[in-house]
């Protein structure tokens, strides 16, 4: 093939280096294994990442033991857990069946907790929390959740609430994306991008925090502790904290930071082994609200690399566009997925199951 990059093998090489079948290299491209790419001169034809096809001949060639597999289940490998709540394939996402990006141009995450929590969620009042001191939105958000420890059967909407409450120091009615709206002073178009991005973020699988909460819920404790788990687990800088370090590394390369190249690692931001032609919920927010000029080029100068980005680039083009505080990337994504924790929480209580893995004796590395 002419003018082919040298990053880039076409489908034949790729299926003659591995020795599989069409549509074996079409299952790894869909699990995340390879990356994809489409023929910059042929729109039916794909590319294939040669670092990740590399990666996975050697895999292949080590074999695949029992141990081999349940080392990789906890570092992006073999699915390791059957949950219904969301399914991640061939690019999309889907709670419960339902093609997740288009639940989200019409449906308040409300209606989508009730759909994965598979109930009828009674309406009810805020449930005015004592407005905390703390200059931290996390650490407010966490001292709410601990207040429901005690409480017998805390209702699912009113620790959303108590969430946005914590977050926004205000107390506000109506809708959950209304609420935060009105804590940041925006105008009802606005609230309309933070309904679209609470539904975009209510759940994406097994990401750390929701295994988190999962492991918590199989030793039996109550939601608000499961929540816990998982808000403590979205506070680490490779998890939540990653938006802000999105900000800042996009703030920097539109004032000339080096960009890296295709192979190399991620920036903040952008990559996503489960998406590698792109992720649809940072592609939905970037249809609603367009990346400005500067913005844009940085990602589309990333794009022709193979490099895409992620919804934690999405929240914070959404934090910079609206002029929300530096923590709202945080506070959109823990709000949203506080959905999904507690429907992991309530699954994994219904199995009976303990989470408790293993540990191979030797230096971690």
């Amino acid at each position: 093939m002419k003018n082919l990059p040298d990053h880039l093998l076409p489908a034949a090489e790729v299926r003659a280096r591995l020795g599989v079948s069409a549509q074996t290299l079409y299952a790894y491209v869909s699990r995340g294994h390879i990356r994809a790419f489409q023929d910059p001169t042929d729109a039916r034809k794909s590319l294939y990442l040669k670092e990740d096809v590399e990666a996975w001949a050697a895999r292949k060639a080590r074999g695949r033991s029992r141990r081999k597999v349940a080392q990789s289940a906890l570092n992006w490998g073999e699915p390791s857990l059957v949950s219904a709540i969301t399914e991640i394939r061939d690019g999309r996402y889907f709670y419960r069946g339902r093609d997740a990006v288009a639940l989200s141009r019409d449906h308040t995450l409300e209606q989508v907790t009730a759909l994965l929590l598979e109930r009828v969620l009674p309406h009810t009042a805020p449930d005015m929390l004592p407005i905390q001191a703390s200059p931290d939105p996390l650490q407010r958000m966490l001292m709410a959740l601990t207040r429901k420890l005690t409480q017998a059967a805390p209702v699912a909407l009113e620790m959303i609430q108590g969430l946005v409450q914590a977050a926004t120091r205000k107390r506000g009615e109506g809708p959950v994306h209304m609420q935060l709206a009105m804590g940041w002073e925006l105008d009802p178009t606005d609230a309309d991008v933070l309904r679209r991005v609470l539904v975009l973020c209510a759940d994406h699988e097994l990401n750390a925090s929701a295994f988190a909460c999962r492991v918590a819920a199989s030793t039996g404790a109550g939601l608000p502790a499961c929540l816990i788990a998982g808000l403590s687990t979205l506070s680490g800088p490779r998890h939540g904290g990653m938006v802000t370090r999105a900000i800042d590394w996009m703030a920097a390369a539109v004032n000339g930071g080096g960009l890296p190249d295709a192979g190399q690692k991620p920036p903040p931001g952008f990559g996503h082994p489960l998406y590698p032609a792109g992720d649809p919920r940072t592609a939905e927010i970037l249809r609603v609200l367009p990346l400005r000029p500067d913005w844009q080029a940085v990602v589309d100068d990333l794009a022709s690399r193979t490099i895409h980005p992620s919804l934690d680039l999405g929240l914070a083009h959404v934090v910079t566009t609206l002029c929300l505080p530096r923590e709202a990337g945080l506070v959109l994504f823990a709000v949203g997925r506080s959905a999904g924790w507690m429907a992991h929480a309530e699954e994994q209580r219904a199995s009976g199951q303990l989470i408790r893995p293993r540990a191979v004796g030797g230096v971690a590395g």
